[in-house]
């Protein structure tokens, strides 16, 4: 190859690359992506997910957890559902429904980013640092060259730490 057109090849692979690490994050109210996905698509074919979605991003969690029941009652495989299930029961304080919430969608996507980030917020919430971290683990590997799930928690972790909390770790 000429040296003309190997630093063409390279310069193109490099722009790639810089578009995958700066592509935005879907779904970030509840961190829904598993491997980057935001269950937009079911949410689109399914508008009982569509509504729960909805009313998880308006902070309506009453409203949304009977409507994400409703969904993974019908689809047991969901684990977007499911996260934005244990997402909707923490913020309401119910833990142990979290807690059992994130672990079904991590039993059916073990490295759902989502489910992930929120476990070891959970972890953090209920005093169990070194759980928190193990999640921080599982983000790294999840995440090859970074992601917004990895650096959230890694900042609740950093700020507990110190004896601060930003406020959207409650």
């Amino acid at each position: 190859m000429r040296p003309r057109n190997l630093a063409t090849g390279i310069t193109g692979a490099l722009v790639v690359v810089g578009l995958c690490l700066v592509q935005p994050t879907m779904a970030r109210a509840a961190g829904g992506g598993g491997d980057g996905g935001d269950g937009g698509s079911a949410a689109l074919a399914n508008p009982t997910f569509s509504a729960a979605i909805k009313s998880v991003d308006s902070a309506d969690y009453n409203a949304a957890i009977p409507l994400l029941m409703d969904v993974v009652t019908a689809d047991a495989g969901n684990a977007d559902a499911f996260n934005y299930l244990g997402y909707s029961h923490r913020k309401l304080g119910d833990y142990e429904l979290s807690l059992d919430a994130y672990q079904k969608a991590l039993a059916i996507e073990p490295s759902h980013r989502g489910a992930l980030e929120y476990l070891g917020e959970l972890y953090l919430k209920t005093g169990r640092l070194a759980l928190a971290k193990q999640q921080l683990e599982k983000l790294d590997d999840a995440c090859l060259f970074g992601c917004a799930e990895y650096t959230a928690l890694k900042t609740r972790i950093t700020d507990h730490q110190s004896g601060t909390t930003s406020p959207q770790s409650e």
